[in-house]
């Protein structure tokens, strides 16, 4: 997969270069540019921000700037050292090839469809993902109307609040979805047993030793009857589910007459989150 991130703080995603997804990238499982949105801009002071129409509070990022970025990620523009001489002969990003698929435009905003497991699974299928991280106000939204032409553009949130830019949104998106890419996650099984994986959250877990600091660590998790222990993480997980998050388990559809009994014991106040 080739990842692409457009801001003007390019050192802030310097973290994806850290641990699992660093060793991906260092084993070519991931190709992941970052580039600076400030490299085509080509005034003196490299201004990516103006006035907005109609008046109001903050700054609005201008679209000449991002659509070179743009063009240059797909490589059908300038690099940036050509910027300046080409702002005005660049009109259109060009047409796309008639098999490869459009690269997915992730635009982070609090306006856009909340993302969860499910897209992060969809979008690790993809071939070519690329974030444009806003700041001040946002981008001018002729950009994403242009950027439709060649890419597939998704504004995505990350959940009901503002940050102050897109990049924090980006990397949790970024880590999200490539560590579902085979070969990311060494034990791949690991991921069938997360939270969400299903629709219900993670059952608490334990490591050595067994006593701690007066806390013991289930009894059953000792006995060595994996099926047992099944059952066990499952009501953990219904009933942590129903606790925390009841609203995925209206979206449930194959819960059967043991995981019923543990909900209604739940409900009744019978069982503890953990026992």
């Amino acid at each position: 997969m080739r990842i692409d991130v457009v801001s003007i703080f390019p050192d802030y995603l310097e973290g994806l270069t850290l641990s699992l997804i660093g060793k991906a990238i260092d084993q070519g499982l991931l190709d992941l540019g970052v580039h600076d949105l400030r490299d085509f801009a080509f005034d003196r002071h490299r201004t990516v921000d103006d006035s907005p129409y109609g008046g109001g509070a903050g700054m609005v990022m201008k679209a000449e700037p991002w659509a070179l970025a743009l063009e240059h990620v797909l490589g059908r523009g300038p690099a940036p050292a050509e910027a300046d001489s080409a702002a005005d002969s660049q009109d259109h990003l060009g047409e796309g090839t008639a098999e490869a698929p459009q690269p997915i435009l992730i635009v982070p905003s609090p306006a856009g469809e909340v993302f969860d497991q499910r897209i992060a699974e969809d979008l690790a299928h993809a071939q070519h993902l690329v974030f444009a991280c806003g700041r001040y106000e946002g981008i001018d939204q002729r950009v994403l109307d242009w950027a439709g032409e060649t890419f597939d553009v998704r504004p995505m949130s990350i959940g009901d609040y503002v940050l102050n830019g897109g990049e924090v949104a980006s990397m949790v998106m970024i880590e999200a979805v490539s560590r579902l890419i085979p070969g990311v996650i060494g034990n791949p099984e690991s991921l069938t047993e997360e939270s969400h994986e299903d629709g219900l959250l993670e059952y608490p877990i334990f490591t050595k030793p067994a006593t701690w600091r007066g806390h013991e660590v289930p009894e059953i998790l000792l006995s060595g009857n994996h099926a047992a222990i099944a059952r066990w993480r499952r009501d953990r997980r219904l009933e942590r589910t129903a606790e925390v998050r009841p609203d995925l388990l209206a979206e449930l559809s194959d819960l059967d007459a043991a995981d019923r009994a543990v909900l209604d014991r739940f409900e009744s106040g019978d069982a503890p989150v953990t026992e």
